[in-house]
């Protein structure tokens, strides 16, 4: 089967084609077989029980929790005459596709030059999709509007606890909040109205924080009986003091909110969990991979099932690869198009990454809830009726990988043991499954640049 190159490069298969069908690259890589990804029914059905249950949410409260709202006002923007207008749009990774740490990656210019028009306006919808949550919205749209040379809207950006703002049944709970960054701004935009940080258990308990020798209290301070119970916890994302904040959240956890008592016995339930970020590993300026907010829920998880013998349970796990933040960005790329005055439906996305197992699993996972949408009906799928009664135009959703973050094409395949194993190793969260189909990428190129001409030329536009 032979297919139009893109430059150097032929495109892979977008999901979509025939099962079995493929086509080679080259650019140094040598012959690359992938096929579209089969199976993954039951791990989409695992990650949307990951999601957590929000009772009672149909979709237009749902829209309306989060800001939303029905169709929105437009900003004076006008359609790109030069051009039909689009049916399809793209969520674009941020770390490893369009940054390196403080650096913008070069290719991610001459991709912008491509999606912006003469007037200084995308020719396409974009949502900037990213499990980093340790800033503000907007403060993120300004740091991208700086090193890609173009106006970025804050509600173009989804930030991994973005959709936290659906779970309102939690936003008057008494919530200790963990990572780094504005916390309580950032939990306060998302609902929460009552947030207790780990810094100020700390001070209220310093007997709890007993790790650095330096930090431990000199004197016995008396105990305190006036600190309001906390009625849940919130991991927005890595913090400082690991050791800190995994010893308090886990005191919190075993006194079912009261840290300055003791219970005979763990509660279980216990205290209801919400995190956002399953990253293992992120991409910096570093040669190698660091620690993402992935690795400390992986610790606190082992430490939970040490203690006490079970599992760690989430009300919801938000940022990729969760379904639930792909509705999320599908339904910010549709109020976009009507924005723009673009009346065609958006019916294909395009996610584009350097991550494996969130970026390509997660786009993978949502074409298949898409299908299984379309197959079986809205009616059955989705968590405590989240997704019923919603409409959406949107058929597909190809995964697309760049070799400039995480992923690393000299090393061995993601699906793949490595040296000496017996299996390959699963990057992924404890509560997705491995499901090497859906870590399989529609289409591996060099970078966000050639993924932005893959794209162009699948759709017939004019580069």
């Amino acid at each position: 089967m032979s297919r139009a190159p893109i430059g150097p490069r032929a495109p892979r298969p977008l999901i979509g084609c025939a099962a079995g069908t493929w086509a080679g690259t080259a650019a140094g890589r040598g012959d690359c077989l992938h096929v579209r990804a089969t199976g993954g029914r039951m791990a989409v059905l695992r990650s949307l029980a990951a999601v957590g249950a929000v009772p009672g949410l149909w979709w237009g409260a749902a829209r309306a929790a989060a800001g939303l709202g029905g169709r929105c006002p437009r900003r004076g923007y006008a359609a790109d005459s030069a051009q039909s207008a689009p049916t399809f749009g793209f969520l674009l990774d941020i770390d490893g596709v369009l940054v390196r740490g403080h650096r913008v990656i070069p290719a991610a210019l001459e991709a912008f030059r491509r999606l912006v028009n003469s007037h200084g306006q995308l020719r396409v919808p974009v949502v900037f999709v990213t499990n980093a949550g340790n800033i503000l919205q907007q403060s993120k749209a300004q740091e991208l509007s700086a090193l890609l040379g173009f106006k970025v809207e804050p509600d173009q950006v989804i930030l991994s606890h973005s959709p936290m703002k659906l779970f309102s049944q939690y936003h008057n709970k008494r919530m200790l909040v963990s990572g780094q960054g504005p916390l309580v701004e950032n939990a306060r935009v998302l609902g929460f109205e009552n947030v207790v940080t780990v810094d100020e258990l700390r001070m209220a308990f310093p007997v709890l924080d007993m790790v650095d020798l330096q930090r431990r209290p000199k004197t016995t301070p008396l105990l305190r009986n006036d600190f309001p119970a906390i009625e849940g916890v919130l991991l927005l994302g890595e913090p400082i003091r690991w050791e800190t904040s995994l010893q308090l959240i886990m005191d919190v956890l075993l006194s079912n909110g009261n840290p300055g008592t003791g219970l005979a016995t763990a509660p279980y339930p216990h205290l209801p969990v919400l995190a956002s970020n399953m990253d293992l590993l992120w991409m910096a300026e570093a040669r190698m991979p660091r620690f993402g907010h992935g690795t400390f829920l992986l610790c606190l998880e082992t430490i939970y099932r040490k203690m006490t013998g079970k599992e760690l349970r989430y009300e919801g796990l938000m940022g990729k690869p969760s379904v639930l933040t792909y509705q999320y960005a599908e339904d910010l790329i549709r109020q976009q198009a009507e924005r723009r005055g673009w009346v065609a439906p958006i019916r294909k996305l395009y996610a584009i990454g350097d991550n494996p197992m969130s970026d390509v699993y997660g786009a993978n996972l949502f074409h298949k809830y898409l299908q299984m949408v379309k197959h079986d009906g809205a009616e059955k799928q989705g968590a405590g009726g989240l997704w019923r009664q919603r409409p959406s135009a949107t058929q597909s959703c190809a995964s697309i990988l760049v070799c400039t973050g995480v992923y690393n094409p000299k090393g061995p395949e993601p699906t793949q043991p490595v040296q000496g194993a017996e299996e390959a190793p699963f990057h992924g969260h404890r509560d997705f499954s491995f499901s090497p189909g859906l870590m399989e990428a529609s289409h591996i190129v060099n970078d966000v640049n050639e993924a932005v001409q893959l794209v162009f030329h699948k759709e017939g536009w004019i580069l």
